[in-house]
């Protein structure tokens, strides 16, 4: 991280009160964001084009085919119930049940080429999250946390934070692997919920004098028993994140940054009453106040059967709450260092099966970016008539993640020690997304 006070970079940001001055003291200095990202960008030798990173997980896989690759002239059992419609793209057509997505496209780049070999949930999401493939199991840390890592804890909130939480299928996904504890999301809960407040945010309740004493005593006896373990991730990420709590807990900016009711009433409801919108709204909120990885998890993707009556409800959702949140980060001028990320771990089939639904398909995928540079109204990239192989500009798990990572101005193939003090790359393959970006 660069430190604006003495002109240098330094490989690893920890939690400090002193750091967290220095943040809040860029106005008094006089220095403006593009001033922030031109001194890191030279302290970390990669440029940096955003001062964050939203990105959208559609857990379980989108089906491009009834979404944002429609194949309009292919079999009824490759084309599916939906119909098409044009864009603000001329030329390009979507499925018809995205009626906003249609207009807001021309602020976004579509991606119809994504690829991988992978069909199986666990493995490929976290290949996806990470950019590097290993077991189901998450070997490889997640992007936001190699951002919280990078990036480090410069302020009052954490930099990496998952709306409502991390991916799940059968156990939690896209965590931080070797990095440890203290490079986790911060879990922000479902922002949808009626009287929601986060946890962590609210004071503790009045307690007797007695009581705090005794809490302080236990506390300095944890403290040294903690001096004397050497190498216990587990116990210092608990004490960072102690000190980061409270740190959040006391600050103003912090709570406000999660007070979701003080948002108008019509800027909810274009976002949609529920889950999906409200955490888009949340993730405009949380970027707007210095958070550098905001990943919003909406799954539910997974439709082995009955597909269309689960699209029928899950796509005017996407609809709604994805566009109203291109559109409203670009009205506030964040996209322009916002870069907005939207992906499943993969595809579907491109034939419906004797249930009505899809399978898995990890040859062919979309994916949407917008922001920080990237050229809108574009698409990259095309699949075959039927929808089930790229045959243009293939774009891989590890071409996402390059794309992602050097965005802010983090060198993909820096080297972090694992557990065992063991140098790795962040990523072994991949390159920035060929056309995504302007000059």
């Amino acid at each position: 991280m660069y430190d604006v006070t003495t002109g240098r970079s330094t490989p690893h940001a920890g939690f400090s009160r002193r750091r967290f001055l220095r943040v809040g003291g860029l106005a008094p200095l006089g220095l403006s964001l593009p001033d922030l990202l031109a001194a890191e960008a030279t302290a970390g030798g990669t440029p940096a084009r955003a001062r964050s990173v939203i990105l959208v997980f559609l857990g379980g896989g989108l089906s491009h085919h009834d979404s944002f690759d429609p194949k309009p002239d292919a079999a009824a059992e490759v084309r599916g119930k939906y119909g098409t419609i044009p864009t603000s793209l001329p030329g390009v057509r979507i499925a018809e049940i995205l009626p906003r997505m249609a207009r807001t496209l021309s602020s976004v780049c579509l991606v119809r080429s994504a690829a991988h070999t992978n069909d199986h949930h666990e493995t490929a999401t976290n290949w996806v999250l990470s950019g590097r493939f290993g077991t189901p199991f998450g070997d490889w840390p997640a992007l936001g946390a190699v951002a919280a890592h990078e990036c480090g804890f410069g302020g009052e909130l954490p930099p990496y934070v998952a709306i409502p939480r991390n991916p799940s299928f059968t156990w939690e996904l896209g965590k931080s692997a070797f990095l440890g504890g203290r490079y986790e999301s911060f879990k922000a809960g479902d922002p949808n919920e009626a009287n929601y407040r986060v946890r962590d945010l609210l004071p503790s309740e009045a307690l007797p004098q007695v009581r705090v004493d005794r809490r302080q005593s236990l506390l300095a006896a944890v403290d040294r028993l903690a001096a004397r373990v050497e190498g216990n991730d587990a116990i210092r990420s608990y004490d960072e994140y102690r000190a980061r709590a409270t740190s959040m807990v006391l600050s103003p900016r912090a709570r406000e940054a999660f007070a979701i009711e003080n948002e108008p009433e019509s800027v909810r409801d274009r976002y949609g009453r529920n889950t999906f919108g409200q955490s888009c709204l949340m993730a405009r909120r949380l970027v707007e106040s210095g958070v550098r990885f905001a990943t919003v998890n909406y799954g539910g993707w997974d439709h082995h059967a009955k597909i269309f009556e689960g699209l029928d409800k899950k796509l005017p959702e996407f609809d709604l709450g994805f566009s109203a949140l291109v559109e409203d980060l670009k009205q506030r001028g964040l996209l322009e260092e916002t870069l907005l990320v939207c992906m499943g771990e993969f595809g579907r089939t491109p034939k419906i099966n004797k249930d009505a639904g899809r399978d898995h398909w990890g040859p062919a995928a979309s994916l949407i970016f917008a922001g920080a540079g990237v050229k809108p109204g574009t698409v990259i990239g095309a699949t075959d008539r039927d929808g089930g192989q790229v045959i243009e500009k293939a774009v891989a798990p590890a071409d996402v993640a390059f794309t992602i990572l050097s965005s802010l101005g983090i060198d993909p193939r820096k080297h972090l020690s694992t557990a065992d003090g063991r140098p790795v790359e962040i990523l072994d393959a991949g390159r920035p997304i060929p056309d995504l970006f302007g000059a």
